[in-house]
């Protein structure tokens, strides 16, 4: 298990670097005040490999084996802080956990967050981390995260990592009232940020920003 020691850290992942990077976000456009408080107290240097701690704090997407990615700090911000414009965040869904850093700044704004991941071996390290953390409100699921959970549904919000050709009919059916979803959409060489909003029996959708994801695929490993 990982120590609370080793949170810490020593010259990179200092509370000074962390703040350049939070003025970093600012000045990229994001402005509410509890997604940048989230990013400032998440270290994400214990989110990525040993030998990428020097890097954890730059603006840029990290490898974290098996084919995924850490997104970068400034993807991470923007899709919280558009996923927070709305109904408050009582109970929200993540699908694809990858390293857990999103899944972190979740948990600092929502009661309870669910957290689907298809890849059986990222989910440990994953779980490892939030313990470090002492991050209580976080479920984590191997599970096609195509499907969502309708078992715990309807989500307040669900955050979409991975990027769907189209907007999946059934995720939309597990948002309550109100609720939205941000994901990207579209093919890896043309891909937008989407915010959907839950009206009805339907759904509106508005364009965010263009965005490079890796797919969202089915199955389990």
């Amino acid at each position: 298990m990982m120590r609370l020691s080793e949170l810490s850290g020593i010259g990179m992942t200092s509370r000074r670097t962390r703040e350049r990077m939070v003025e970093r976000l600012r000045a990229e456009g994001i402005r509410r005040l509890e997604v940048l408080e989230a990013m400032r107290s998440v270290p994400r240097h214990i989110f990525v490999e040993e030998a990428l701690a020097s890097r954890a704090y730059e603006n840029t997407a990290l490898p974290i084996g098996h084919g995924q990615t850490i997104s970068q700090p400034y993807i991470v911000a923007r899709m919280t802080e558009a996923l927070l414009a709305g109904v408050p965040l009582g109970t929200v869904m993540e699908v694809g956990t990858g390293s857990g850093y999103q899944t972190a700044v979740l948990a600092r704004l929502a009661n309870r967050v669910y957290s689907v991941e298809r890849i059986e071996a990222l989910i440990p390290l994953a779980r490892r981390r939030f313990q470090a953390l002492r991050a209580r409100n976080i479920r984590l699921v191997h599970s096609d995260g195509r499907m969502g959970l309708p078992q715990y549904a309807p989500f307040d919000g669900i955050l979409v990592a991975a990027a769907p050709e189209g907007i999946p009919l059934a995720l939309v059916e597990q948002l309550s009232p109100g609720g939205r979803m941000v994901l990207p959409v579209g093919a890896r060489d043309k891909q937008a940020l989407v915010r959907v909003i839950r009206v009805g029996d339907g759904y509106e959708s508005e364009f965010l920003e263009p965005v490079s994801f890796v797919p969202l695929v089915g199955g389990v490993n």
